[in-house]
């Protein structure tokens, strides 16, 4: 069941300034690929922060948006990825360069299915928020199976958890 929620969208990297702030290092689960950000798909909604997932080419999990009949999901997993999701309220985070590119049929699979994507990215969010907030506890193997390698942990001020 959706919810109607207003957002907006854009296909953007992540800027130099977001990786400094959250480097490797210190927080393993952010995704970079041989020292090149992978491109996100940016969904602005009301909250007050940007949601920034990622494309990715190999997913190995079900937290995540699969693309089907595109041209690297008939050789791979493809897909955008929650549980790397970034959490932005620093706009200098997002890398200005607008000429970002995807493959245009997992571009048009993404914005075809824009609805579905930005619902269960909030859940997937509001699920790790309502459990670490005490008010919708899941088992804790259930946690572990959806939370254990995301990086909404990197996220509690954001998310207004601390």
């Amino acid at each position: 069941e959706y919810r109607i929620m207003e957002y907006d969208v854009d296909i953007r990297r992540l800027s130099s300034a977001f990786f400094k702030a959250y480097p490797t290092s210190d927080f393993p689960e952010i995704m970079v690929k041989s020292a090149r950000p992978y491109t996100c798909l940016i969904i602005e909604t009301h909250e007050d922060y940007l949601i920034c997932v990622p494309f990715r080419s190999s997913i190995r999990h079900n937290d995540a948006f699969l693309f089907k009949n595109t041209h690297r999901a008939r050789i791979t997993r493809s897909g955008l990825d929650y549980k790397k999701v970034i959490l932005i309220k620093d706009m200098s985070y997002i890398d200005s360069d607008k000429s970002v590119v995807v493959d245009n049929d997992e571009y048009r699979s993404a914005i075809t299915n824009i609805e579905q994507i930005v619902n269960e990215v909030h859940s997937y969010i509001l699920g790790y928020v309502d459990h670490v907030s005490g008010i919708n506890s899941m088992h804790e193997r259930e946690f572990e199976r959806h939370y254990r390698y995301s990086t909404l942990a990197y996220f509690h001020s954001v998310l207004g958890l601390e």
